[in-house]
């Protein structure tokens, strides 16, 4: 009788078991699906806004209202003409990029391409209205964009900015 008894609640000790090890193999399949999906999901691209400016709150005319931003592939940047009279115009960038907006409208470029990225507001770009984007973390083409020929204000200006990279 005991070895009877001994056996069905070995029996039933191994049900258990096996219930309980099939369980957690399909928690950690739901566990690891979900991370899977988590990991697997692009991260949002993100828009960044700059304003084209006459003056920015600290006196500096003919400004862009960020001189340099950073950001991933796949951002996208939008310039709002905050004042009348501006543009953004691609002057250097890593894929030969050509872009020159039209005077008081705005502009948006989503950047696919790693690098630094030069613009300029074509009449204002000898009073330093210059900008830098910078994708990816990417300066592989910070020696090309030193080469550019800047002009007026926007030489001290561009060393600066590029000083500061």
């Amino acid at each position: 009788g005991h070895f009877v008894q001994f056996r069905s609640e070995l029996l039933l000790s191994y049900r258990v078991k096996i219930k309980l090890f099939m369980s957690e193999r399909k928690e950690m399949k739901i566990l690891s699906f979900v991370i899977f999906s988590i990991l697997c999901v692009p991260a949002m691209a993100e828009n960044f806004i700059i304003e084209m400016l006459n003056k920015d709150a600290n006196g500096n005319k003919m400004v862009y209202s960020e001189q340099i931003i950073m950001v991933d592939v796949g951002d996208t940047v939008t310039w709002l003409p905050t004042s009348k009279g501006h543009n953004v115009e691609m002057i250097a960038s890593p894929n030969r990029l050509k872009y020159k907006s039209k005077p008081n409208k705005k502009a948006e470029i989503t950047f696919d391409t790693p690098g630094i990225y030069y613009y300029w507001c074509t009449p204002h770009k000898g009073m330093g209205m210059i900008g830098f984007v910078v994708v990816g973390n990417d300066k592989s083409n910070i020696d090309a964009v030193k080469k550019i020929k800047y002009l007026g204000k926007s030489k001290k200006i561009a060393e600066a900015l590029i000083n500061s990279l």
